[in-house]
């Protein structure tokens, strides 16, 4: 090892205090594992093994926290190399950077619509197209939430009213925002984005975030969808360091076939930085939001385990909090 002094038979006492003094630094050293390089230095994923943190490595895993607040961006269409590491979308490399990055995270099929319906119900529905949503009363995540007394509401970019129920207005599409389909839910859980309240304490419990056909780079550049999420969430990413609440980004499905894993990065308090390639799928991602507010797993979800290795092992005290 570099550095490491020279033996000496008369100088016994000295090694061993070196060896504390190795030990002692060692222990000193951070274990929320490796940042990841700037996009002009980010290896490429294809048929590399991720570097996860030391904290997924074995041994005991954290409990999953509590957060006050979850909020869930689902963007649209791209393989992961798609988009980080390209130098086209500075602001979610930023995310990888400084928060969890999960490089082996899968769709469950295509096209976008199922997708969108198993994270939020457990469920495909038995949608298998893009068409036009039925009316559905099945269980989901919003109504589980509001039964435990906790509090869910969608916010979509280009909605034209709150509780909008039809398929598609201007760059808005109901296919990416599946409670507007679910009769049991009230009015008021789907609201246009201009609903997003300026004091992230007055969000509901768990937020979902569809930005319009253009900001989820549906149909506009990976870069156009970057800078949505940085001019829109960037502050509500920091806040969320600080006051015990997560931000998940992730994607419906990746640009086509089953071998390319999709972008899936989670942020906030208690969270482990890291790369992770624990396999994540849309159902995995909702029992974990089930787990953390101690909520049944719906349909699919009941075969998946929560995320459990990325957690710091202790909230943030409430008493180290502030408001914004």
């Amino acid at each position: 090892m570099k550095g490491w002094p020279r033996r000496h038979t008369r100088h016994r006492m000295g090694l061993a205090a070196a060896l504390v003094a190795a030990v002692t630094a060692c222990s000193a050293a951070p274990t929320s594992g490796p940042a990841h390089p700037g996009p002009s230095e980010r290896p490429s994923r294809v048929g590399s093994a991720p570097t996860a943190p030391a904290s997924s490595t074995g041994g005991a895993t954290a409990t999953v926290p509590t957060p006050e607040h979850v909020v869930v961006v689902v963007l649209e269409n791209k393989d992961i190399d798609q988009v980080l590491g390209t130098g086209n979308a500075p602001y979610l490399d930023h995310l990888a950077q400084t928060g969890a990055d999960f490089t082996n995270a899968h769709a469950e099929t295509h096209p976008s619509q199922p997708n969108y319906l198993a994270l939020f119900s457990g469920s495909t529905q038995g949608i298998t197209d893009d068409s036009c949503l039925p009316r559905f009363a099945a269980p989901n995540l919003a109504t589980q939430l509001q039964t435990a007394g906790h509090s869910f509401v969608g916010y979509s970019e280009s909605l034209p009213a709150p509780g909008f129920t039809g398929c598609r207005s201007g760059e808005y599409a109901q296919k990416h925002s599946p409670w507007a389909a679910f009769t049991n839910l009230p009015p008021g859980a789907n609201q246009p984005w201009s609903a997003w309240p300026a004091s992230f304490d007055q969000l509901p419990t768990v937020a979902f975030v569809t930005p319009n056909l253009c900001s989820d780079m549906h149909d506009c550049a990976v870069s156009a969808g970057d800078q949505w999420l940085r001019e829109n969430l960037s502050d509500y990413a920091d806040w969320a360091r600080t006051h015990n609440s997560l931000l998940i980004v992730t994607f419906d499905e990746n640009a086509g076939g089953t071998a390319h894993s999709i972008p899936t990065i989670i942020v906030g308090a208690n969270v482990h930085r890291g790369v992770y390639a624990e396999r994540l799928n849309h159902y995995k991602l909702l029992r974990t939001i089930e787990d953390i507010y101690g909520l049944p797993a719906l349909g699919r979800a009941k075969a998946a385990s929560p995320l459990s290795t990325i957690w710091r092992s202790s909230p943030i005290p409430r008493s180290r909090r502030h408001s914004r």
